[in-house]
Order: C-alpha cells, then structure tokens, then sequence
C-alpha cells in the first residue's frame, strides 16, 4: 500500500475558560468608610470564616492596605465577591 505524500490534519476542540479549575482569589481593599465590625460581620456571614479569621484579616487588611480572604473556583467565589460588594466593601476576584 502506498504511503500518501499529505498529513491529514485533525481539529482539535478547545474550551473557552481554560484554567478554570486553577484557584481564584477575592481580594478585599483597606477603605475609611467600613468599619472593623462590618468587615468582619461580612467574613463571617459571606465567607463562613470564624470570628478570629474574620478579626485577623480585617486587621492585616487595614495595616497593609488588602488580603486575600478567599481562594477557591471562580464559580465558587464569583457569588461570594458580589456579596462583598453589595455590602460596600472594596473586592475584586483575580485568577
């Protein structure tokens, strides 16, 4: 049997989101309007950290102005950075 003189080309079907299983991070900003109480009520209710979680990132947030309060899937935080939003805090999501 003769070989061809061609390569038969194959298309290959990517996805749109890739990476999407890679960790995403809500990162919340040190502003003068929220005070440390709110901040932390909005961990604690949000993002189901303990009290001493919720105290000791609203204190590293003030001092070095953000942290990172959550990791996880960008679908499991999309919902959870809204809701830090919607609450007045200063939050982004970043892959």
């Amino acid at each position: 049997m003769p070989n061809p003189l061609w390569e038969e080309q194959e298309d290959i079907l990517v996805e749109d989101d890739i990476g999407s299983d890679l960790p995403a991070h809500i990162i919340v900003f040190n502003d003068d309007v929220n005070s440390f109480d709110w901040v932390i009520h909005c961990f604690m209710e949000i993002l189901k950290h303990t009290h001493e979680q919720a105290e000791q990132l609203s204190i590293i947030i003030h001092f070095k102005g953000k942290a990172t309060v959550k990791t996880g899937s960008k679908k499991e935080l999309v919902p959870l950075c809204e809701a830090l939003l919607d609450r007045g805090l200063s939050a982004v999501l970043e892959d």
